[in-house]
């Protein structure tokens, strides 16, 4: 069995407030679709985040159908296996599931309802001649149950022996979380063992490093093959911030038999425009105008980027200084593009630590957690239990998941 798997496609993203990724989601789709016909997969994989927001304009819908209609077209006999993740809308992802299935394609976007009956388990199965995909999407809390039930299905079915894939959106015990906003002690994880036995290798997104959980000295290694089960998440198709300073990949998995060895390989992404934070090495800028000559001579020297820059806490910059930037810039037509998000270096003087803290509106605008916002601000706030609030929070969203989840089992009536 053999598979390409990818995630995090983030179709729609819009950067940094004013720059449409579009061109940079079309070139990562050039590379999918040649890495396809060449490695004639029996299925692609895409697992979870299809979509950067979960009502995407009639443009990036546009685009949606055009990359994965011209996948099929160009392979036919390749199975396009997707499920949505938390930025996607589940029960959008499901309402276009019948009409893909004419382009060979399993759409998966409500997750099994905890009180499942009947022949519920044959809903998540693709079966298909080399193998079973487990078509999993992004779900609030753990669901071994169901998960176990679906590969016990399986299992009774596995005569021969094939290879078995589960797909997830999750974020499982042991990742790297580099180039998340997140903190990694705080983010929570779901253990491995949640997803039950039986499968062998489990298709992950969320995460946008690629790694191979177990394997974190393999992380960047272009071929590795390990027994099985193996836990993969393949990364996200582009850099979504300047953080993520490593490569971006999509894994080619090929799987010999049910139990066997899992072959991974690595097929590097060219990104469209690569990111940069200048000065790239030693001391931040001092001055406003040592900035601004960095930024003129980075516009001779490269052609496209993302910038982002690193300044001395102590340095006074012009109220407009921003929007200095932006005019440098105009004359490159977007082609390089800034991130206002300044990364500030070295310490505030004794005055400045009592001021309270402010933020760059793109920061503002990149905060998709509200504790985020709390966790920065809680220095003003002495008395405030933020474990009590995070416990707040994860009970809202665990309401509000749950009240999603009863409207898409009633057919979307409200």
């Amino acid at each position: 069995m053999k598979i390409l798997h990818t995630a995090d496609l983030h179709l729609g993203q819009v950067i940094y407030q004013n720059y449409d990724r579009s061109d940079e989601h079309r070139h990562f789709f050039d590379q999918l679709m040649r890495w396809c016909k060449e490695e004639q997969p029996d299925a692609l994989l895409v697992s979870g985040d299809v979509f950067d927001i979960q009502q995407p304009s009639s443009t990036t819908k546009k685009a949606f159908n055009d990359y994965f209609a011209r996948l099929h077209r160009d392979c036919p006999d390749m199975h396009i296996i997707i499920t949505a993740g938390n930025h996607d809308s589940a029960s959008r992802i499901q309402a276009d599931s019948s009409v893909w299935e004419f382009a060979n394609a399993t759409l998966i976007g409500v997750s099994p309802a905890m009180e499942a009956e009947g022949d519920w388990q044959d809903k998540y199965i693709v079966r298909l001649k080399t193998g079973y995909v487990v078509a999993m999407p992004y779900m609030i809390g753990e669901r071994k149950n169901q998960l176990q039930s679906i590969l016990d299905r399986i299992a009774a079915e596995n005569k021969e022996g094939k290879p078995v894939v589960m797909m997830g959106h999750t974020a499982v015990t042991g990742l790297d979380a580099t180039g998340h906003s997140f903190e990694i002690g705080r983010l929570k994880t779901q253990d491995a063992a949640s997803f039950g036995q039986g499968y062998d290798y489990l298709a992950l997104g969320h995460i946008h490093k690629p790694q191979t959980i177990g394997h974190p000295t393999d992380v960047m290694l272009e071929e590795v093959c390990y027994p099985a089960p193996v836990i993969r998440y393949s990364g996200s198709a582009l850099h979504v911030s300047c953080d993520e300073a490593f490569p971006h990949t999509v894994s080619v998995v090929e799987m010999d038999r049910h139990g066997g060895q899992v072959k991974i390989r690595q097929l590097r992404i060219e990104e469209l425009r690569h990111f940069y934070v200048l000065p790239q090495t030693g001391d931040p800028f001092g001055t406003a105008d040592e900035a601004m000559e960095a930024v003129r001579q980075f516009i001779k020297e490269h052609p496209s980027g993302y910038i982002r820059l690193r300044m001395d806490y102590q340095t006074a910059l012009p109220s407009n200084f921003n929007q200095m930037i932006y005019d440098l810039l105009a004359s490159t037509q977007d082609e390089i593009r800034y991130n206002p998000n300044i990364v500030w270096e070295g310490k505030p003087t004794e005055a400045e630590t009592d001021e309270k803290p402010t933020f760059e509106v793109a920061e503002l605008q990149q905060m998709n957690d509200p504790m985020t916002f709390v966790e920065k601000t809680k220095e003003q706030y002495p008395d405030l239990d933020l474990d009590e609030v995070r416990k707040a929070f994860e009970e809202v969203k665990a309401e509000a998941a749950r009240m999603e989840e009863e409207v898409e089992k009633k057919g979307g009536a409200v």
